[in-house]
């Protein structure tokens, strides 16, 4: 069996475990929601395909509209929606207080926890799962998503898959050379500001920082500001990456 076959089985298998329809993916112009709503098109079920530009870069956005037009061509069950949401954002903006309002990391946040709610609206209108983005480095090595953003989603299928996997089975399915030789970037500050700009290495640094195990001393200056840069991340958005921590109440103190 393949990879994505596997993969596709295994959304196929919990969607009808959990008796819903379909999934619905968020669609950015990226190799990771462009490789998972492929993955959730070869299901056969119910696969809703949502575009949602707040302030989007052009490039972004005309990825997004080859990728959902190609998925949509090649898949009967894939439906597709369109939702700018570049009003609703600056709306919501305008009520925050000017030190929220102009505080740039929370309003890029803001944007994914935007989208978000859109993707379970139109989920729980259509009886469709939140298929999650996120690959094995994002989601586990530095925590780079958006806590109950691109972070609140109902099943993970790539998260298991490194970025260099992501690109590689990505490129296996016919995803386009555009979109997986773009350069990454959540597409969260209305710039072409990318994943390496803000995290400081690309992503296979960060893969191998990932799975070094080896003697450090022998590392090159590079690795060693690269192997910081993961370890410093990584430690920083635990919260993200660790379960929600409940307060256990000592029987003693029960009423």
């Amino acid at each position: 069996m393949e990879l994505s076959t596997y993969i596709s089985d295994w959304l196929a298998a919990y969607c009808n475990g959990a008796r819903q329809e379909g999934y619905v993916i968020g669609i950015s112009g990226g190799v990771d929601s462009a490789l998972t709503s492929t993955l959730c098109a070869k299901t056969g079920l119910k696969t809703i395909l949502v575009s949602m530009p707040i302030h989007q870069q052009p490039d972004q956005l005309k990825r997004a509209h080859q990728h959902i037009a190609w998925l949509t061509a090649n898949f009967t069950n894939v439906s597709s929606l369109e939702l700018d949401l570049t009003d609703s954002f600056e709306t919501f903006r305008s009520s925050l207080p000017t030190e929220v309002s102009n505080h740039e990391l929370s309003m890029a946040n803001t944007r994914a926890r935007l989208r978000m709610t859109t993707l379970y609206a139109i989920g729980q209108a259509n009886a469709c799962l939140v298929a999650g983005t996120g690959n094995k480095i994002e989601d586990f090595g530095v925590g780079f998503y958006t806590k109950y953003g691109d972070g609140g989603v109902d099943v993970s299928p790539i998260a298991d898959l490194t970025k260099s996997e992501v690109w590689a089975l990505a490129k296996h399915l016919g995803v386009s050379e555009e979109i997986t030789n773009a350069k990454p970037t959540d597409g969260l500050w209305g710039s072409d500001r990318t994943d390496e700009d803000q995290l400081g290495a690309s992503y296979p640094e960060l893969e191998w920082a990932m799975e070094f195990r080896g003697n450090e001393a022998n590392l090159s200056e590079r690795q060693r500001e690269v192997l910081a840069i993961y370890r410093r991340f990584n430690a920083a958005n635990q919260h993200k990456m660790q379960p929600i921590p409940v307060c256990i109440i000592p029987e003693a103190l029960r009423f």
